[in-house]
């Protein structure tokens, strides 16, 4: 199959066939094809993501700039390690790559290996062999994807605008006052049609010059937006709540994007992606949301999409918000990709990324899915088969799905990772260390969800020294990880470091205010320090968040508060003992129903067990302390109440009889003194 001329202008050294299709433009044009190749190549050695050449620029015009960069780029660590510094010196000697036979080897790294087949035919070649592999089952997982992606694409169609397949491509993208910047994917190709995409993978392109649509246009589609109900509903991301709604939801919204699709959208992606996309009668508007950021909803956890292609559109001027902005990760969260409102990023969608925090004002974005009606996505679709069936505990299935998406793809570092965690969960450590590394060693380490998961396995193998340094690493890409620091702050308490810890739990409960956990070790951290004022504050913030803590949280607090009644009632503040007991006991009575209820759910684990076993003896020490400043005040009616209450939920407790004996007594009622009496004298014989 001939490649098109418009692909990356690399195909001039990739093939007999190309390079003749290529001759034919002219030797001048031949010799700025070469230059500009070589200058991308001196670019991606250096790590550049940015490869800064206009489509509008004649070939001349490009290779001037492209030279200019390279000369200019200094080395940094970007997604290009020294490993493929080296490649490329053992390929080229220590001289310069020069040479059209070398340039055609570095095809083969990490950005495709220069097809010559039909992408059709080499895909049935491909799904056969394995089939003869795997056997039935995985003919079947192939023949559902078929199915699957079908029914999306009739689905597709049903909403969004879909070209008619008439062989004339009628919208052909042209402008001379819009352009593109090319980013670079990263140290490994898309998911899917991985052969397609070639060096240098700068896929990531951005609209630079004249937005595709005024900022007025935007400013009354998101009026027509709010006007539909879009503030009114949020869905959870990841780890965050996001604010907006799916297109589907937005009729009249989805009414104008439909319009963008048939004029803009779809003729810009041909353009930008003529490896991939041969019409745009192939193109399908998967998943569509409109998205608001503000304080409340600041942030998108890091994240892939569900779709080969995405676009992300800007809705709101820059001058609306404080903070926001995309990110990829393997660029630094520092590198924002700016977008001011009117312009687009057009990508792959397997690329991580993520939405800063936007602190102050309203960021609207528009984000799509697209899948392509001639390709089906075997990769991505097995993989999330594999997801789902680990999520359902079917673990030996989800490893068989993993495993044939691999096989599809062998640098699909989603795989693998997902691979490592269901690993992981089967408590197969030494597996899912080498899976997950053998991940990070694709994506360079460049992915703080790897190094988080392996930060995990090396913990759990107590390897904890090593499981810190991995988890720095992680926070180094994504400082906004909430869990990320919380894990950190346990292993540093582990090791003795309780400033560090400390430090981290701050920092998790600045990402997330209702992180439970981490206020729950911050007032125990807080409380062995003497700090009680402090360890109630937290213990309290730690009450208002998700009921996994809240239990913790109260059983923590009412430990303290006991303390301090004993305290306060030690310097003669009987009132202020008293006030704290009651509220201990209250915490007590309040988690007493949590626990309960877990028990008959079927919770059995070891912290539900603990609290259960716990109840008793706290509850009652509480029954004791009350009574006992009761009693201290002079208020004795009032103490023989709490210890006859206590009696009678705990009457198997000595200690309650005697103290209930000796409140009657001094109230001279010595007869049901004697008989309380001899209830704790039985009870303390039965004991020995």
């Amino acid at each position: 199959m001939k490649r098109r001329l418009r692909q990356l202008a690399l195909t001039c050294v990739l093939t007999k066939e190309t390079t003749l299709a290529a001759d034919s433009r002219g030797a001048d044009n031949d010799i700025y094809q070469s230059r500009i190749l070589q200058s991308k190549l001196d670019l991606w050695l250096r790590g550049e993501f940015a490869h800064d050449s206009a489509f509008d620029g004649d070939d001349a015009t490009t290779a001037v700039n492209l030279e200019m960069q390279a000369a200019t780029a200094s080395f940094r660590h970007g997604p290009i390690r020294e490993v493929r510094r080296r490649i490329y010196r053992s390929i080229a000697g220590e001289n310069s790559c020069k040479g059209e036979s070398c340039l055609e080897d570095l095809f083969y790294i990490r950005g495709g290996d220069g097809f010559v087949e039909e992408y059709a035919t080499r895909l049935e070649k491909q799904l056969a062999e394995l089939g003869a592999k795997f056997g039935q089952p995985f003919l079947d997982a192939i023949e559902k994807n078929k199915i699957e992606h079908v029914a999306d694409c009739q689905r597709s169609c049903e909403l969004f605008y879909c070209a008619n397949d008439d062989g004339n491509i009628s919208k052909v993208w042209e402008s001379t006052t819009t352009s593109f910047q090319s980013f670079s994917f990263g140290a490994v190709p898309p998911l899917d049609f991985s052969q397609e995409f070639h060096f240098p993978l700068d896929l990531i392109k951005v609209t630079q010059g004249e937005p595709l649509f005024s900022a007025e246009e935007s400013a009354q589609v998101i009026k027509q937006a709010e006007a539909e109900g879009l503030s009114k509903n949020e869905y959870t991301s990841g780890k965050y709540k996001l604010g907006g709604d799916w297109l589907v939801n937005l009729p009249q919204t989805r009414e104008w994007f439909n319009k963008q699709l048939e004029h803009t959208m779809f003729p810009i992606l041909c353009h930008l992606f003529p490896e991939i996309i041969r019409s745009p009668s192939v193109l399908r508007a998967h998943s569509v949301s409109l998205l608001k950021y503000n304080s409340t909803h600041p942030r998108t956890d890091i994240h892939i999409d569900n779709g080969i292609l995405a676009m992300t559109l800007a809705m709101s001027p820059q001058s609306e918000y404080v903070g926001g902005g995309t990110f990829y990760e393997h660029m630094g969260a520092d590198h924002v990709i700016p977008m001011d409102v009117g312009h687009g990023t057009f990508r792959p969608g397997s690329v991580r990324h993520g939405g800063h925090r936007v602190t102050a004002g309203s960021r609207y974005v528009l984000g799509a899915f697209l899948l392509l009606e001639d390709h089906v996505e075997h990769v991505r679709r097995l993989n999330n088969r594999g997801s789902e069936l680990r999520n359902s505990g079917d673990l030996a299935g989800a490893v068989n799905y993993f495993e044939w998406a691999l096989a599809l793809n062998p640098r699909c570092t989603t795989c693998l990772k997902d691979w490592a965690e269901t690993l992981l969960s089967q408590r197969n450590f030494v597996e899912a260390e080498k899976k997950i590394r053998d991940a990070l060693e694709l994506l360079e380490d460049q992915d703080s969800d790897a190094l988080f998961t392996l930060g995990l396995i090396l913990s759990e193998q107590g390897k904890d020294e090593e499981s810190i340094a991995v988890y720095k690493k992680s926070l180094e890409l994504n400082g906004e990880d909430a869990e990320l620091c919380y894990n950190l702050g346990i292993k540093l308490g582990e090791q003795g470091d309780t400033k560090g810890e400390l430090a981290m739990y701050k920092k998790t409960v600045s990402i997330d205010k209702n992180f439970g956990g981490a206020y729950v070790n911050m007032g125990t951290i807080l409380a062995d320090n003497g700090d009680l004022a402090s360890a109630e504050v937290m213990f309290l913030k730690a009450i208002q968040c998700g009921e996994e803590v809240r239990t913790k949280a109260m059983f923590n607090l009412s430990l303290l508060l006991q303390q301090k009644a004993n305290t306060l009632a030690i310097s003669g503040d009987l009132t202020g003992a008293k006030a704290a007991i009651v509220e201990a006991s209250k915490l007590l009575d309040d988690a007493k129903p949590l626990i309960d209820a877990r028990i008959e759910l079927g919770g059995s684990n070891s912290e539900v067990a603990m609290h259960a076993s716990q109840f008793k003896p706290m509850r009652v020490r509480c029954h004791q302390l009350l009574g006992q400043v009761l009693a201290g005040i002079g208020d004795l009616q009032a103490s023989e109440a709490e210890f006859r209450s206590a009696s009678e939920k705990f009457g198997d407790v000595p200690g309650i009889w005697l103290a209930l004996s000796r409140v009657l007594d001094l109230q001279g009622n010595m007869g049901e003194a004697a008989i309380c009496k001899a209830k704790f004298a039985a009870l303390q014989n039965s004991m020995r």
